[in-house]
């Protein structure tokens, strides 16, 4: 938890008082600044005379219910997030009012770590929204870069340097490990550029035939080879009045890097079997996870299309090198699989987002995104565990690349348990001021298997008596 999320100000409205009471003290253990409030009226008293970083509050209220209060509080505030509480029998109206603009909803009753779980994720998209808000203050008025997320200096440094050259008309060579994002930094470049209205073509030249690469890029006429039945323009003159990526271009044969370069330099294209030139206006956009400064040294990579291709150099910095942003991508990824298929999942656990984070990802952004889609769909409770993850994150906790305790994967797994097991009935058991009964109902435990748990670690109920 970061600084700026341990002291954030949090109001709760609830017309239960123990529900009320719960709240508090969950929170407040986890060192949130809590108001309460009985009512709605009370509740926007409350907020009027001090803002809140969150409010949540219960959807069915007499007099005035959750709905009405949200309403109220955006009138003030257009972009409060507002978490609303229901029980099961009113799930519609909890979807009605995420459409109308609540950021989650909790069904009554809720354990401790749902609870903080959607508290958590709410106040992470807030200081996200917010860092992203300062992001935009130095960047040109006009600039949007929606589709990358992230909150790091590194990610930052990296938009800054886009927008720098966004609306400058000159070609760009965009690096970076595979994975990290090259293909999105283009089309943002593009977007934000004088031709955004233009096309927006993108070939892999690693992924095409060296043998019909040429046909593609520069199209052909009529009987230039077998099969030409009838004439096509290429992927270039498709470009014209837009930009061209290039992507992966250090994987271009040599033959077609000086037909490239003749292109770029002319403003000219010939298709194959033509002797006829078609003039071309796109702006050229390369990327590649390769060194062509060493390829150059090597005679692998033509300097005269490096030096034109070259002219500004953008680098996507790996996933590893962008502190904070796992977690960030991770929630991001979470809530678009979470959407599009509906699944009842929560969150991602606490143990999970551990192992997350200390993964090195070689894969990057993509790795990442796949590995939450992965998770999500073999999840089976109401958090992604760390059991749902891709066996490789598991295999490199058990190989020690992932420290989450010392030992092997069992005996961290066996720890971890332990610790969560320890720490989580002597805070249920604090809550319900050493009740083990009321300990046991807020865990959704019987008094029995709960007070097991209390033996199995030497717990007594009343050391948490008031």
């Amino acid at each position: 938890m970061t600084k700026s999320e341990a002291t954030s100000r949090i109001l709760v409205v609830d017309d239960e008082a123990d529900m009320l009471t719960t709240c508090r003290k969950i929170l407040v253990l986890e060192n949130y600044e809590v108001d309460t409030a009985a009512s709605a009226a009370e509740g926007f008293d409350l907020y009027s005379a001090r803002r809140h970083d969150l409010v949540i509050t219960d959807l069915r209220m007499p007099n005035v219910g959750g709905m009405e209060l949200m309403a109220r509080i955006r009138e003030l505030v257009p972009d409060q997030l507002v978490v609303m509480l229901t029980a099961y029998s009113t799930i519609e109206n909890a979807i009605a009012a995420i459409r109308s603009g609540a950021f989650d909803f909790l069904r009554k009753p809720f354990t401790m770590d749902e609870l903080l779980v959607v508290v958590l994720r709410a106040l992470r998209f807030r200081a996200l929204r917010e860092e992203n808000a300062e992001l935009s203050k130095s960047l040109p008025r006009s600039f949007k870069a929606d589709p990358i997320v992230g909150r790091s200096k590194e990610i930052r440094q990296a938009l800054q340097a886009l927008g720098k050259v966004c609306e400058i008309d000159v070609p760009v060579l965009i690096s970076g490990e595979t994975g990290t994002g090259k293909e999105l930094f283009a089309q943002v470049l593009h977007d934000n550029s004088a031709r955004r209205d233009g096309p927006f073509i993108a070939v892999n030249c690693a992924a095409i035939p060296e043998a019909l690469l040429e046909s593609e890029l520069f199209g052909y006429e009529r009987g230039a080879f077998t099969g030409a039945s009838a004439s096509r323009s290429g992927l270039i003159e498709s470009a014209s009045g837009g930009t061209l990526l290039l992507d992966e271009i250090g994987d271009m044969p040599m033959v077609l890097q000086g037909k490239l370069l003749r292109t770029l330099e002319t403003g000219h294209v010939r298709r194959l079997g033509s002797d006829r030139e078609r003039a071309v206006d796109f702006r050229v956009v390369s990327a590649t996870h390769r060194d062509l400064g060493a390829m150059v040294g090597e005679g692998t990579f033509r300097s005269d299309l490096h030096f034109r291709i070259n002219v500004v150099h953008l680098v996507v910095p790996p996933l590893r090198e962008r502190e904070g942003d796992v977690a960030v991508l991770a929630e991001h990824f979470f809530e678009r699989f979470r959407s599009r298929t509906r699944r009842a999942i929560d969150g991602i656990s606490a143990a999970a987002m551990l192992i997350l984070e200390q993964y090195g990802w070689p894969g990057n952004v993509r790795e990442l995104r796949n590995a939450i889609e992965r998770a999500g769909a073999f999840a089976e409770s109401t958090q992604v565990m760390p059991e749902d993850l891709p066996p490789a994150l598991l295999s490199a906790v058990e190989g020690g690349q992932i420290a989450v305790e010392g030992g092997s994967f069992r005996e961290s797994r066996h720890a971890a348990v332990e610790r969560f097991e320890r720490g989580y009935i002597s805070k249920q058991l604090r809550l319900a001021g050493g009740n083990v009964t009321q300990a046991a109902h807020l865990s959704r435990l019987t008094r029995q298997a709960f007070h097991r748990l209390m033996s199995k670690y030497g717990i007594q109920g009343d050391d948490f008596r008031d």
